[in-house]
């Protein structure tokens, strides 16, 4: 047995979401569409995750969490897994990514302040007229 089918018998499916905070059915979901690599098996057909998926999950997921989309996430994945690109490959695509963040914040203030602006003309009594409805109805 080679230290590489040792070490992938460490963990199923349930262990890697433990190790990575990853939901199982998230798992088979990122396998399912190529952003984690198929785990190879055991002689009993079970699947053997190591610690090297463990650190893509968690690369995964803190990509996930600032943001990037799961096509952005393969771009990535390429690059860290060194089929292509540079840093500056990496660099580039950041920014992207930094400029969809700031232009999704603008339009996030912008909503909540014609929010905040239609909240304020709501009386807020027990009455049938309501300023909220009247703007979500366009009787603004």
């Amino acid at each position: 047995m080679t230290a590489r089918k040792a070490r992938a018998r460490a963990l199923r499916r349930s262990d890697l979401a433990r190790a990575s905070g990853c939901h199982p059915e998230t798992i088979r979901y990122y396998e399912r569409i190529g952003i984690m690599p198929p785990p190879p098996r055991t002689d009993a057909n079970h699947r053997a995750y190591d610690d090297t998926h463990v650190a893509r999950l968690r690369f995964v997921m803190r990509a996930r969490d600032l943001g990037f989309s799961l096509d952005e996430i393969r771009e990535l994945l390429a690059l860290f897994d060194g089929k292509a690109g540079s840093c500056a490959d990496v660099r580039e695509l950041a920014l992207r990514h930094v400029a969809s963040v700031r232009a999704r914040v603008r339009d996030l203030e912008r909503i909540a302040a014609v929010l905040s602006d239609t909240v304020s003309r709501c009386s807020g009594e027990a009455v049938p007229e309501c300023a909220v409805i009247d703007a979500l109805q366009g009787a603004d």
